[in-house]
């Protein structure tokens, strides 16, 4: 559990740091909102493993090592800036995982999910990336070795009767005070807002 702590406090510092310096014609909201940003990443990474954590280390390590900022890249190709350089067929992979998961999550969880980003590329629209374009973009910026490691840790998921959004939901309603994400949820419902 230290391992991961640490790998995860790791990756945040240099993510973050590419992440303020993405270069843009305004500021996006999270860049105003650092803890912010620090949670909601905390929160994916909670779903992986120690080994894929170091792997994604590794691969923010020897960006920053060459200059290269893997956030402005991940932002760059969700707006179709920059051509894709990555072809991995793992990215498909872990994007119809993810995609798949995400419906399900959707599905049981409307009160929490109302206002979210639309789920498909199709459904991008001015100033609204969906799910699909956001995770391809991040993903684009991964080394062949992370996404191996990443679509691992999404089987694994998957096997054990879950998926990576419903392991970043119920790690954020820890964090906002939740017992459960099913407590959340029916809050939520409850207040009829997300």
């Amino acid at each position: 559990m230290e391992d991961r702590i640490r790998l995860t406090e790791q990756i945040l510092e240099l993510e973050l740091a590419m992440f303020l310096s993405v270069p843009t014609a305004q500021k996006y909201r999270c860049q105003e909102d650092p803890e912010g940003f620090k949670l909601h990443r905390r929160a994916q990474f909670a779903a992986w493993s120690p080994a894929t954590l170091e792997s994604y280390l590794d691969d923010l390590q020897q960006a920053k090592a060459t200059g290269r900022n893997l956030l402005a890249l991940k932002y760059a190709r969700m707006d179709n800036l920059v051509p894709c350089e990555n072809f991995s067929v793992l990215i498909d992979a872990i994007t119809d995982l993810a995609v798949q998961g995400q419906e399900q999550f959707i599905a049981d969880y409307p009160g929490l999910m109302r206002g979210g980003r639309p789920l498909r590329q199709t459904e991008n629209a001015p100033d609204l990336t969906s799910f699909e374009t956001y995770l391809r973009g991040e993903l684009e910026s991964y080394s062949e070795k992370t996404l191996k490691r990443l679509n691992q840790d999404m089987l694994d998921l998957q096997k054990a009767g879950s998926n990576l959004s419903e392991t970043i939901y119920r790690f954020l309603a820890k964090q906002w005070g939740f017992d459960s994400l099913e407590n959340l949820e029916k809050t939520l419902r409850e207040k009829g807002s997300p």
